[in-house]
């Protein structure tokens, strides 16, 4: 009878790069001495599971994709089935200029694979299923209140394309009952009064949603910071649910200048230098 040798990876690291898709998945695998191969695969963490627990059994499964479209719920499935899965920015992720011009999915995967084994990668901050829907939530009131401008700049700028002038009585009282119901008679422009239906269904939602955000601000987890933030002048119950949902956790950030650098404080800006004067700065831009 022929002895059967079982693998056995105890031990040994496997390195996962995924570059994500919604119809597919590229990944590449390695090992700590080479690549063992790059492959397309339905987009499901089961199955790419599933072929590591066959050909790589009782390994340390080390992940990385990018963050973007599809969020955080791949991270959420393979860490659930006991993969050690990181998030990282695009930006971040090194990347040389024969691989910024020749881009296609392969070579992604490839890229985030080797970054991966080398501890390249910066990991980012992954929120709890809870804090994202908190984010989801005042992100879409948001939106909606710059589709709620935006549908007023629209009405407005019909008012003037047909020459209706405001009255003088509603000049300083615009989006009141009063002059809701003034734009309302004007019944016999259709498009305009599509326009207020829209108008109508968008304050709705706003209404709607910030009195779900008002809620939410008074549940145990959010109450005592939006407490805080409100003593504040000028900082509302809405801007410090804002500021919490975003932030999620200050002592994620190392330092002030993390913090700037991620509410988009302190922009990175090229030196402008003359030609062939020296500077030691990386970012150049020569005039």
């Amino acid at each position: 009878m022929k002895k059967i040798n079982k693998l056995d990876f105890s031990g040994q690291d496997i390195y996962i790069g995924i570059d994500t898709g919604k119809k597919s998945w590229k990944v590449t695998i390695l090992t700590k001495d080479f690549e063992h191969k790059t492959f397309t695969q339905t987009p499901e963490p089961k199955s790419l599971v599933n072929y590591l627990n066959k050909n790589f059994p009782k390994a340390n499964y080390l992940c990385a994709y990018e963050a973007g479209y599809f969020g955080f719920w791949i991270y959420q499935k393979l860490t659930q089935l006991g993969v050690k899965c990181i998030v990282v920015h695009p930006a971040d992720i090194p990347t040389k200029d024969k691989e910024r011009h020749n881009r296609n999915d392969s070579s992604d995967a490839r890229k985030i694979a080797h970054n991966l084994r080398n501890g390249e990668l910066i990991p980012l901050y992954i929120p709890s299923q809870s804090q994202l829907e908190a984010r989801s939530l005042v992100r879409m009131r948001l939106e909606m209140k710059r589709k709620e401008t935006r549908c007023k700049n629209q009405i407005k700028a019909m008012l003037t394309f047909y020459g209706v002038d405001i009255p003088d009585e509603l000049a300083n009282s615009h989006w009141s009952k009063r002059f809701i119901s003034w734009l309302d008679s004007m019944n016999n422009n259709q498009a305009l009064s599509a326009l207020l239906l829209e108008l109508s269904h968008l304050r709705e939602i706003i209404t709607k949603l910030t009195k779900q955000i008002c809620s939410l601000s008074k549940q145990e987890s959010y109450a005592q910071q939006v407490k805080i933030l409100c003593s504040v002048p000028g900082i509302s119950t809405l801007s410090a649910m804002v500021l919490l949902t975003e932030l999620i956790d200050i002592n994620r950030f190392r330092d002030s200048d993390h913090l700037a650098s991620y509410a988009g404080l302190s922009p990175k800006i090229p030196v402008v230098i003359k030609k062939g004067q020296q500077d030691s700065h990386e970012d150049v831009m020569v005039i």
